[in-house]
């Protein structure tokens, strides 16, 4: 596997360097500016983008939010030492697929990488499902309304189509752990829930915000 560490710490970007190499065998580039990072995604093939959140030259939230701005599909990870919930909203938001806080063990780093690495970002063929007014574009990643439609985020993608496909079911917040991020990973039900908010946000803007039903004390559904 290709990995991608943008870290500006250089003792803990020469240990990651050296454990993703020796323990788990991949190939790795390192950077430590913003900059740098995104002319190697520009230019290079990566299956995993691992980002500091505070660097020099484009923090990696910022470059978080580029890169899904200009259809940037990959996995990508977002290290910070900020755990708040708006913290890990904003990196969801910014279209970060995991957030691990610093500091942290080096055997829950490759944890998350194993996560990843079983998650398929690769394009989808165009497909479209439609229910009721609103259109799933699978290619796109989008939902629609007429003229308006909405982008979101491969995890946003991911856990709507789930809960899409699913019309009328209400699944458990286990269910979406093991279906979106899977078991070895350690998102909890903040992360669900706010992958949730920023779900209704966006498809508030297609005048659907009730469309995700919560089941207290269980988990989400999409009315048929």
């Amino acid at each position: 596997m290709h990995v991608l560490l943008a870290e500006d710490d250089t003792r803990l970007g020469e240990l990651i360097v050296h454990m993703l190499q020796k323990k788990a065998g991949y190939t790795v580039d390192w950077v430590t500016t913003g900059n740098d990072a995104y002319a190697h995604v520009e230019y290079g093939s990566y299956d995993i983008l691992i980002l500091d959140w505070m660097m020099p030259e484009g923090d990696g939230l910022s470059l978080c939010t580029r890169l899904r701005k200009e259809s940037y599909t990959g996995a990508i990870l977002m290290l910070t030492a900020r755990d708040a919930l708006q913290d890990r909203i904003d990196g969801l938001d910014a279209g970060a697929d995991d957030y691990l806080v610093k500091p942290f063990e080096i055997g829950e780093l490759l944890a998350r990488l194993r996560a990843l690495s079983r998650r398929n970002y690769a394009p989808i063929q165009t497909e479209e499902m439609k229910f009721g007014e609103l259109v799933l574009n699978r290619n796109e990643q989008s939902v629609s309304l007429d003229s308006r439609s909405v982008q979101l985020t491969p995890r946003e993608f991911q856990l709507f189509d789930l809960l899409v496909q699913n019309r009328g079911v209400v699944l458990t917040r286990e269910v979406i752990l093991d279906r979106v991020w899977g078991m070895e990973s350690d998102v909890g039900p903040k992360t669900i829930d706010a992958t949730i908010k920023l779900l209704r946000r966006k498809l508030a803007e297609l005048d659907n915000k009730e469309l995700i039903q919560s089941a207290r004390g269980l988990g989400y559904k999409v009315d048929k």
